[in-house]
């Protein structure tokens, strides 16, 4: 299995870079789109837990608009032509609150990359965040 193959990388990142324009803009039928229609997705939020696509659908259409946020750090792992996965660091602009975000990308037959799960979450406003580790 190759890890990180350069191509791979560019494609799970313009699914990431799609993903993040349709949120800033709450474009939910690119949100939807790009997610796994299937009742094994997931997405666990700041603020709820959801499973399955219609539990997912039912969310985006309750969302009026999204928190905007600037990127700080992202990164891509790819686990060989079908499996990536994407972290974001972000700070929600004008709070100084900091977030992360998980997404797992899998190459779905027939229907290109999806999101297959997805993790939100943000650190108390008290609370910085500590970065460890290497910082690219």
């Amino acid at each position: 299995m190759q890890i990180d193959d350069p191509d791979i990388i560019a494609e799970a990142r313009a699914v990431f870079d799609r993903y993040e324009a349709a949120l800033m803009a709450n474009e939910t039928a690119t949100l939807d789109a790009i997610f796994w229609a299937d009742p094994r997705t997931v997405r666990f939020g700041i603020g709820e837990i959801l499973y399955g696509i219609e539990a997912i659908r039912a969310f985006r259409a309750s969302v009026k608009a999204y928190a905007q946020r600037t990127q700080r750090q992202v990164r891509i792992t790819t686990f060989g032509p079908d499996v990536a996965a994407t972290h974001l660091e972000y700070e929600r602009i004008g709070t100084g609150l900091v977030g992360r975000e998980t997404k797992i990308m899998a190459r779905i037959p027939g229907q290109g990359w999806r999101v297959v799960s997805a993790h939100v979450s943000l650190l108390a406003a008290d609370d910085p965040g500590r970065v460890m580790g290497e910082v690219r």
